[in-house]
């Protein structure tokens, strides 16, 4: 019986919070074990590098549930825990203390953990990572008391944190393998929006380099050296290199594993009894007709849901288009889609790029794959409708602001 079951959520973040919310909506009655890491009870990463870091948002904003909740919905939050093994053929979880819990079903949510370098000076003080509140914290104080910062990758996170420092007053040089902030993401229509914003706050860019060493004096990073010889000086380095999904208990269960869990599109991994979801998922997705690990905000609020109706037995699919957002500077922006680097044809633009106001849209032979609005809201739905419609549209009046989105729909 469903109420004598005990599921067991492994990674307590916002995705697992979810979850368990999920399975209770969902009307699961039976024991819910979540297990965390972490000191904190879940809560959302994008305050962290965004409202949070800049002293405009408390911390207690950020938590997914009000303490109490887990209590009154019998969810057995077990904090500072961390899971050694899955032993899926006695379906238990052993935890590092050498407890086990006996599971009916497991749902994986281990997210992600940032990629380091393999450069000399790496371990130094001052080197700086942000994934977690006290990296955040960490980086809040560290700009207070420096006035140079290296901040090596210019991708979300990396721009994210160079906007706070430079709102701060610490003068930023930013470190980038390729030749534009957000390359592979954007593409080089859209990136040099951002390197032009950053730019236009004193922003020091060195693209095409690379770190080839953390300069170190006493212990403490004193800059960088690039793979050219140049050296930066600076009082801390952020590396804001990408993040690896957190695979190991996967892995080492023999779950498929391929850049991410690899699940189908209702979250569930080769093994009946387990599902993946967050970032750490690597789903298959039916409108895109593709596996695609995302890891952004929306697919840990909105795949657990289904990953809990597959633990229930239930049928659901995932298919939400890939969704992002960023805050920087006087810049906000959406982003709804999914385009590979060379999977598009065209940028459309409609509205005032210069005056960073403006709808860009990607296409490929004529159909809207995605689009991104900055300072412009309220035309998520329309840009929805727009991909998810496979509409072939005229482009000149995709470009014009006066031709509203929904006569592009109908047409």
């Amino acid at each position: 019986m469903a109420d004598s079951e005990t599921f067991v959520i492994v990674g307590a973040g916002m995705a697992g919070a979810k979850g368990a919310q999920a399975l209770r909506d969902l009307g699961f009655d039976g024991r819910i074990a979540l297990l965390g890491d972490e000191p904190h009870r879940p809560y959302e990463r994008p305050p962290l590098s965004k409202a949070y870091l800049m002293g405009n948002a408390d911390f207690a904003s950020a938590y997914v549930h009000d303490e109490s909740w887990y209590a009154d919905n019998r969810v057995d939050l077990q904090l500072e825990v961390s899971v050694r093994r899955i032993d899926r053929a006695l379906r238990q979880v052993e935890l590092s203390d050498n407890s086990r819990i006996d599971f009916d079903k497991l749902l994986i949510a281990t997210g992600a953990h940032p990629r380091s370098l393999p450069v000399p000076g790496i371990d130094a003080d001052g080197v700086l990572y942000l994934r977690r509140v006290e990296d955040s914290d960490l980086i809040k104080q560290t700009l207070n008391d420096i006035e140079q910062l290296v901040v090596v990758g210019a991708g979300w996170i990396g721009l994210e944190v160079t906007a706070a420092a430079r709102e701060a007053g610490v003068a930023v040089t930013v470190v980038e393998t390729t030749e534009l902030p957000l390359l592979r993401v954007l593409g080089p229509e859209v990136a040099e929006v951002f390197a032009a914003l950053h730019r236009d706050h004193g922003v020091d860019f060195r693209f095409g380099t690379a770190v080839s060493e953390i300069l170190v004096e006493s212990g403490r990073a004193t800059g960088v050296r690039l793979n050219d010889g140049t050296e930066v000086p600076a009082q801390a380095v952020l590396v804001a290199v990408g993040v690896e999904p957190d695979v190991a208990l996967a892995r080492d269960a023999g779950l498929r594993v391929e850049n991410g869990i690899l699940v189908d599109a209702s979250l569930r991994t080769g093994d009946p009894n387990i599902v993946a979801a967050g970032d750490v998922a690597n789903a298959f997705n039916p409108l895109l007709g593709k596996q695609i690990r995302v890891e952004h905000w929306a697919n840990a609020l909105n795949q657990p849901a289904t990953a809990a109706a597959s633990m229930l037995g239930r049928d659901g699919k995932y298919s939400e288009l890939p969704y992002f957002f960023t805050d920087q500077y006087d810049l906000g922006m959406e982003y709804l889609g999914y385009v590979d680097p060379d999977g598009y044809d065209q940028v459309v633009f409609r509205g005032d790029v210069q005056a960073r106001e403006f709808i860009a849209f990607w296409l490929a032979e004529g159909r809207v794959l995605a689009g991104m609005n900055v300072n412009i809201w309220d035309v998520q739905d329309q840009i929805k409708t727009l991909i998810t419609s496979a509409t072939t549209v005229d482009t000149s009046l995709l470009a014009d602001p006066e031709t509203p989105l929904n006569e592009l729909i109908a047409r």
